[in-house]
């Protein structure tokens, strides 16, 4: 699972959650106090859900008994994606998943990513982290930030400037 600190990472570049049943979570007001530390949640139709409404998404708590909580606005929750979701946001620039080996040992994962075919920004990404999912997020956050500086690089008029 990607740590806090990634999340809040890839939430600031740009990256935004649509809350569905298995996804994970954090409510953040709560991850840097005495009473929430390592709490992760996880939306199902039976104890989480996701309710919609004008004013916006509400993750209501069903039948908890750890603490009174009922309900938190999905603003209040820190989305921890999954290894599948980081590698489906990816898209099209996922190049490789591959094991670093020592010795005959995993000793990391290296994710490969082709932003200069997505992007035209230059070769390829590779970013490598003790586990799969951070691997993942970590290219995820390279691309995010590749998309806002190809974004920056355009004209009011969406036509790049030279």
């Amino acid at each position: 699972m990607i740590d806090v600190d990634l999340a809040r990472r890839l939430r600031d570049a740009g990256l935004r959650w649509r809350p569905s049943p298995g996804d994970r979570f954090v409510v953040e007001r709560l991850v840097d106090s005495d009473e929430g530390v390592g709490d992760v949640f996880t939306l199902s139709d039976m104890t989480i859900e996701a309710h919609e409404h004008p004013t916006g998404t509400v993750l209501g708590f069903n039948g908890t008994t750890e603490w009174a909580l009922d309900s938190v606005a999905a603003d209040d929750a820190l989305w921890l994606p999954r290894e599948d979701q980081l590698r489906e946001l990816l898209g099209s620039t996922f190049v490789s998943l591959t094991r670093v080996l020592v010795d005959g040992e995993p000793l990391a994962y290296r994710v490969t990513v082709a932003l200069d075919g997505a992007l035209a920004t230059g070769p390829d990404s590779v970013h490598v982290a003790a586990d799969p999912e951070t691997a993942y997020a970590h290219a995820l956050l390279a691309y995010i930030e590749a998309s806002l500086r190809l974004d920056d690089s355009d004209g009011a008029d969406g036509h790049a400037t030279n």
